[in-house]
């Protein structure tokens, strides 16, 4: 039969056991509890096994000490420029002192949510319209600034703010539309209108060029010409100081290369006339002072019938011409 004695030890040592008990405790990674000793705190603990003093010690917070997210919820806000818009957002955050957390602060998570929302229609009713839907990466910065230098009492890091959709009124939308089909319009405007200049440059220019090629072929050619005419009037001098040599030196020849010149000039104007008749002549200039007398020897035979009434007259008249007529070189 069990003593009280024995009774009363087993019972001291289920209490002993059950009071160790309640002075362990284990702390998972990534978080951090307070304890506290009759209400006051007193350490911290950190991941892993501790132990503390039953009834006198308790735990008082327990903090995450690992990076959290929180949603902003969706609020409207009015811009600048007077501009209703919806906006909603997204705090990454993080408690890096479990102490300033638990003590410093209220129910951290609502305060921080609230403290976010403040200052998002704070920075976004700074700005107009056009600046919040072309500069979020400014709207974040500026938000990660200020909300995260209002949690630093509270022992909170904001890692980053994004603001995640920003609605405009279906109005707004729609205005905001035309705006965009009209500078989409305006450049294309812009653009044919450049390009139709730069094209009428270049065809401008085309024919600038043309016209100082053809100005350049002009010259080149009147060049050639008047070069062409100097050294034939050289040559024509030339030949004119040789005949007027020879004749110098009593050279006949040279006498009958001026009258056959003449001769053929003569030739060629009464072949050029309409009511004339085309004679072949020989080419050297000695058988063309022959075709010469000889045409006027035709002459005398044909108007001869006419002319015989006169009698010696026809025949003096042949001589005459006869005699005008030079005689060949070969003569």
């Amino acid at each position: 039969m069990i003593s009280a004695f024995s009774i009363f030890v087993i019972v001291l040592l289920v209490f002993a056991v059950a009071f160790v008990f309640m002075g362990v405790k284990t702390v998972p990674q990534g978080e951090e509890y307070t304890v506290e000793r009759f209400g006051r705190y007193t350490k911290t603990l950190r991941p892993g096994l501790h132990l503390i003093v039953p009834l006198v010690d308790r735990i008082g917070m327990r903090q995450n000490m690992m990076e959290q997210v929180m949603d902003v919820d969706s609020q409207e806000v009015i811009t600048k420029d007077n501009a209703m818009i919806t906006v909603d957002g997204v705090v990454f955050y993080q408690v890096l002192d479990a102490v300033k957390a638990s003590y410093e602060v209220r129910q951290l998570r609502h305060a921080t949510l609230n403290l976010t929302m403040t200052n998002i229609r704070t920075v976004m009713g700074s700005m107009d319209l056009d600046e919040l839907l072309s500069q979020r990466d400014r709207i974040n910065a500026e938000l990660l600034r200020v909300v995260d230098e209002a949690t630093s009492p509270w022992g909170v890091k904001i890692t980053r703010i994004e603001i995640k959709d920003i609605t405009p009124p279906a109005s707004l939308v729609e205005a905001m539309a035309r705006q965009m089909k009209a500078e989409r319009d305006k450049r294309a405007n812009i653009l044919d209108a450049e390009g139709y200049r730069q094209a009428e440059i270049l065809k401008a220019e085309g024919e600038k060029q043309s016209q100082i090629l053809a100005a350049e072929g002009r010259k080149e050619s009147a060049f050639r010409d008047a070069e062409a005419r100097e050294r034939e009037a050289e040559a024509e001098a030339k030949a004119t100081e040789m005949v007027s040599a020879a004749i110098g030196d009593g050279n006949v020849q040279a006498i009958n290369y001026f009258v056959a010149q003449k001769y053929v000039d003569a030739l060629q104007s009464i072949g050029s006339a309409r009511n004339s008749k085309l004679i072949l002549m020989p080419l050297e200039a000695s058988s063309v002072i022959g075709s010469v007398a000889g045409l006027a020897e035709i002459a005398k035979e044909a108007f001869g019938d006419n002319n015989s009434g006169s009698g010696g007259g026809g025949s003096a008249g042949g001589r005459s011409r006869s005699g005008s007529v030079p005689s060949s070189g070969n003569d």
